[in-house]
C-alpha cells in the first residue's frame, strides 16, 4: 500500500539509544527524573512561527508555547495596529524571550536554534517560507491549504521526503477522534459501499466575488508591502487584501474551497482513500453583479478570474480503488447545500458545514472537522449496537492536540498524523477544483503522476503559475 492511500493516523515511538547520544555529547534527562507532567529541557522544541500577528498564526503560537519553546516570531506586518491587534492577545509580554523579525529570510538565516517552523502566511507565501526551512533541514507546521497551487503542494510534498524533516498541514479536524470512528464503522460495514459524497460549507464569510479595487490607499507605516505580495504578482496595497480578505482573490488565497475543503473533505479522502481525481468540472462558477438602482433586469454577467465567486459548486470524480467503487464527490460553498437526505429527521438541521455519505446500505455524516458523526436517521445510530472496537491510534486531546501531534513527532522522530505524503496529494485535489472555476462547465481530465490537465491545455497555467521577477521556489 502506498503513503498516500494509508490512514495516516499512527506516530512511531522514538528509541533513545543511549551510549550514542553519549558519544554525541548530548544529554538527555530521562522524564522519570523530573517526575509525571514534566518535559526535559533536551526534550523541548525550539519553534518559530512566521504570520502570527493575524488569524491561526496567533492561535498556532499560543498552541506551540503550552509545550514548547517560542524562540522567534516573524511578520510582515509591523503597523501599529498589527501591534494592537497582538498585543490584545498579550503576546509581546508572553514572548519576552523571542526574537522579533519582519523578514523570514533573516530570520532563518540569523537564528541558528531553531528546530521547527510554524507557517501561517497568507496562502500565496506558505511554500515559499516553508521550503526555505526544510532546505535548512527545519520542521514545518503549514497552514491550510498546504499552498496556493497544486506544484507548490508537490513541491512541499517532496521536498519534506528529501530533507526528513517532521511535516503538519493545520487542519486540525484530521487530529479528531469523529474521523477515526467514521472509518471504524465504514471499515466494519455500516454503510455498505460509498459511491457519492456531498460536502458544503457556508464560507465564504469575507467578502469575494468583487472587481479589483482601482484606489490606491497608502501602505500603512510598518507594513512591508513588497514582501507580503512575495512571489505573487505586484498590485497596489488595499485593505481589501490585507489583513484579512486575502482568501478571496486567486493571486492570494484558495477561496472558499481552499480554505475549507482542507477540513471538510478530509472526512471523505481519508475514509474512503480516495486518492486522485480522474476528472473535475465546476457546475456553478458565474453570478450576477446586482443592477444599478436604475436599471432592470438580472445585472451583468461577469466572469470571476480575480476574485473567486461568491458560491460554487464543483464536482470531482475518482475512480475505483482496490475493491472500492468509483466515487463522486460534489462540493457546495457559499451557502449553497445538497439536497436534504429524505432520512433526516424533519427537527434535525443540515450543520453549517459537513459531509454526507451515501453508502448502499445507508448514510453517514458530520460537521465541519469530522466531528459529530452519525448515521442517518438516528434509528439506524440506535440500531448500529454492536459497534466496532477503537482499533486506530488516537491523537490526545483531538483537534486541540494537532500542534502537539507534529511536536511530539519530532520529539519521537516520527511522524505527525496530517504530515506531508498526506496534505500534499488531498491539497492537490482541493486546489484543482479552483482550476475548474476558470474553465465553468468544462470537464477538465485530470493526470495526476504528471500534473497535467490532459484535455485542456490552457488550464495548466494555473496548476503551476509563474512567480513574480525575482522570487524562485528552493529546491
Amino acid at each position: 500500500m502506498s503513503n498516500q492511500n494509508k490512514p495516516p493516523y499512527g506516530v512511531s515511538r522514538r528509541k533513545f539509544i543511549g551510549t550514542a547520544a553519549a558519544a554525541a555529547g548530548i544529554t538527555i534527562v530521562p522524564r522519570h527524573v523530573l517526575g509525571a507532567g514534566f518535559q526535559a529541557p533536551s526534550d523541548t522544541v525550539n519553534v518559530a512561527v512566521v504570520g502570527y500577528r493575524h488569524g491561526m498564526g496567533t492561535s498556532n503560537l499560543l498552541n506551540v508555547a503550552r509545550s514548547d519553546n517560542i524562540v522567534a516570531l516573524c511578520d510582515c506586518d509591523d503597523s501599529a495596529a498589527a501591534r494592537a491587534a497582538t498585543a490584545r492577545r498579550g503576546i509581546p509580554e508572553k514572548f519576552p524571550k523571542a526574537v522579533y523579525y519582519q523578514d523570514f529570510r533573516q530570520m532563518l538565516e540569523k537564528q541558528k536554534d531553531i528546530d521547527a517552523v510554524v507557517v501561517a502566511t497568507p496562502d500565496h507565501n506558505h511554500a515559499m517560507v516553508a521550503l526555505t526551512a526544510m532546505q535548512l533541514g527545519k520542521h514545518v507546521y503549514v497552514q491550510k491549504p498546504l499552498t496556493r497551487s497544486i506544484a507548490e503542494a508537490r513541491a512541499l510534498a517532496d521536498a519534506a521526503r528529501k530533507y526528513k524533516v517532521v511535516t503538519q498541514m493545520g487542519n486540525q479536524g484530521h487530529s479528531e477522534e469523529g474521523l477515526r470512528l467514521m472509518q471504524e464503522w465504514f471499515n466494519a460495514g455500516a454503510i455498505g459501499q460509498v459511491r457519492e459524497v456531498h460536502c458544503w460549507t457556508n464560507r465564504p464569510i469575507w467578502p469575494q466575488g468583487m472587481l479589483r479595487p482601482t484606489d490606491t490607499p497608502a501602505v500603512p507605516e510598518g507594513l512591508d508591502w513588497d514582501l507580503w505580495i512575495g512571489p505573487a504578482p505586484m498590485r497596489p496595497y488595499h485593505p481589501a487584501y490585507h489583513p484579512f480578505s486575502w482568501r478571496a482573490w486567486q493571486d492570494f488565497g484558495a477561496g472558499a474551497m481552499g480554505d475549507m475543503a482542507c477540513h471538510v473533505m478530509d472526512a471523505s479522502y481519508t475514509v474512503l482513500k480516495l486518492g486522485a481525481p480522474e476528472s473535475v468540472v465546476a457546475t456553478l462558477a458565474y453570478n450576477f453583479m446586482p443592477p444599478a438602482p436604475e436599471a432592470r433586469g438580472y445585472g451583468t454577467r461577469v466572469k470571476y478570474d480575480d476574485s473567486f465567486p461568491p458560491a460554487s459548486i464543483i464536482n470531482l470524480t475518482f475512480p475505483a480503488r482496490g475493491n472500492m467503487p468509483p466515487v463522486k464527490l460534489h462540493w457546495y460553498d457559499g451557502g449553497l447545500l445538497p439536497e436534504r437526505p429524505d432520512e433526516l429527521e424533519p427537527e434535525r438541521k443540515m450543520p453549517e458545514s459537513g459531509t454526507i455519505f451515501v453508502g448502499d446500505k445507508g448514510k453517514m455524516w458530520c460537521e465541519t472537522y469530522s466531528e459529530s458523526p452519525r448515521l442517518i436517521p438516528e434509528s439506524a445510530m440506535t440500531a448500529f449496537a454492536d459497534r466496532p472496537a477503537k482499533s486506530l491510534p488516537r491523537v490526545p486531546g483531538g483537534r486541540d492536540g494537532h500542534e502537539k501531534n507534529w511536536l511530539d513527532a519530532i520529539r519521537q522522530k516520527g511522524q505527525a498524523v496530517a504530515n506531508f505524503d498526506y496534505a500534499g496529494p488531498f491539497t492537490e485535489v482541493v486546489l484543482l477544483g479552483n482550476v475548474a472555476l476558470r474553465f465553468p462547465g468544462t470537464r477538465l481530465q485530470w493526470d495526476a503522476p504528471n500534473m497535467k490537465v490532459t484535455n485542456l491545455a490552457e488550464a495548466n497555467q494555473f496548476v503551476q503559475p509563474a512567480l513574480r521577477t525575482g522570487w524562485t521556489l528552493p529546491t
